[in-house]
């Protein structure tokens, strides 16, 4: 039992130790894809943004760069080579996770997948007196 005990010890160790050593970035970024490909009805919210909603989504998409731009202030570089501001930076990566939902959508109808409907109302009651008083 306790050779067991110890193997699986060690399976847990190894694991944690790729878990620290992959960079969290990705893992983010894979359950960001995995949420809107997998947890995102598509169908339903293409016609959303088709009637307007593109344009709440816009403003999300600048307000969250430019508050993420004043919490960590920073620039980087383009290609390695052309320097880009702190909003820019910022507003770059924003659009790349906003470009990287709007993939999944069209992945999930190119493929015809559908994540299963969740329903958020309960089940209607039935009152069996049925008005009959005792």
């Amino acid at each position: 039992m306790t050779e067991l005990l110890q193997a699986l010890l060690q399976v847990g160790l190894a694991l944690a130790k790729l878990i620290l050593e992959i960079h969290v970035g990705w893992l983010l970024l894979a359950a960001w894809g995995a949420w809107w490909l997998w947890g995102v009805s598509w169908k339903n919210l293409w016609p959303v943004l088709r009637q307007g909603g593109w344009a709440p989504l816009g403003l999300l998409t600048f307000i969250a760069a430019l508050a993420w731009a004043c919490v960590f202030p920073g620039g980087g570089l383009f290609l390695g080579m052309i320097p880009i501001g702190s909003f820019g930076w910022h507003l770059a990566y924003v659009a790349l996770a906003v470009g990287l939902a709007l993939f999944c959508g069209w992945l999930q109808g190119f493929f015809h997948w559908t994540p299963p409907e969740i329903e958020l109302e309960p089940p209607p009651t039935h009152d069996h007196s049925h008005g009959h008083a005792h």
